[in-house]
């Protein structure tokens, strides 16, 4: 079966979606309606703009969004999802994918996902690490052992979580865990704590943009982060996208339960090779590559 996944923030680049640009007349009317949508001419600094304006959150969201679905649209045909999965904002670009989502509704959501997590990160200030070389149970179990607001948020492949929370509590769960074993115990240059309580105030705001938008029936089950599991019930898909802020990235989890149900070939959609990387570290037996558009 052929799975498709979308790749979550931090894969953006400068000239990014320029080539689909040029190339075809639907991603040049998806990406003229984005910039209406959006209100700015994100296409400009998707396009020439620098990595430091590519790095405000009002734009990398969507430009990473906008990348994916519109190589995703211009594919044609030959996009024929049988799976689909996306990496924390990834999943919002297999909504739109798997026909859950409309192209508006979808860029709209993540606009606001975005804001919404900007205004978060500045009620307190918070952070996240990367722990490197040690088993995800040692990792939640250390965690659970500091006083503060501390958890696991990514789970990206076997020996590699992502933790978030308050900055001392994850300071503190840093240095616990290098003295466990940890190959890297690494603070990330990131604004916020995300996918952690800290995230509850964009939640809330978020849950109220996701409440008011029509999911319809998908093409095809789609590996929530949440769950880690095939989910084809709008109303579940919802209440699941309500979660995913203050929740874990499960995505080890989702991709080896799309494995078991059969995935045998995984393409990335969108910027960067990220989720390739991971692949390979998941596992290796399984086909893993980037969708081109030529």
């Amino acid at each position: 079966m052929k799975a498709y996944i979308f790749p979550g923030q931090g894969a953006q680049f400068s000239g990014m979606g320029l080539d689909l640009y040029e190339k075809s007349t639907i991603a040049q009317e998806l990406f003229e309606q984005a910039n209406k949508i959006l209100g700015f001419a994100i296409t400009d600094i998707m396009f020439e703009g620098t990595a430091e304006q590519l790095k405000e959150t009002k734009v990398t969201q969507p430009a990473i969004f906008l990348h994916s679905v519109i190589l995703a649209k211009v594919l044609g045909d030959s996009f024929q999802p049988e799976m689909v999965a996306g990496h924390s904002l990834g999943e919002i670009s297999a909504l739109v994918a798997n026909g859950v989502l409309s192209f508006e509704d979808g860029l709209t959501l993540v606009s606001k996902r975005a804001l919404a997590m900007q205004k978060a990160c500045e009620i307190q200030k918070s952070t996240m690490a990367a722990i490197i070389g040690l088993e995800d149970g040692l990792v939640e179990e250390v965690c659970e052992s500091i006083d503060g607001v501390v958890v696991a948020a990514n789970y990206n492949c076997p020996g590699q979580l992502v933790i978030s929370g308050e900055i001392k509590a994850v300071e503190k769960a840093c240095e616990l865990l290098k003295e466990k074993g940890a190959k890297m115990a690494v603070m990330l240059p990131v604004g916020g704590a995300f996918h952690s309580p800290m995230m509850e105030p964009a939640r809330e705001e978020l849950a109220a943009a996701i409440e008011a938008t029509t999911f319809s029936n998908p093409t095809c089950p789609v590996y929530q982060n949440v769950t880690a599991s095939a989910v084809t019930d709008p109303d579940e898909i919802k209440k699941n996208l309500m979660s995913q802020l203050t929740a874990p990235v499960r995505w080890t989890q989702s991709v080896q339960q799309m494995i078991a149900d059969g995935g045998t070939e995984f393409i990335e959609v969108g910027p960067g090779k990220v989720l390739q990387g991971l692949m390979r570290k998941i596992d290796r037996s399984v086909a893993a590559s980037g969708a081109s558009f030529e």
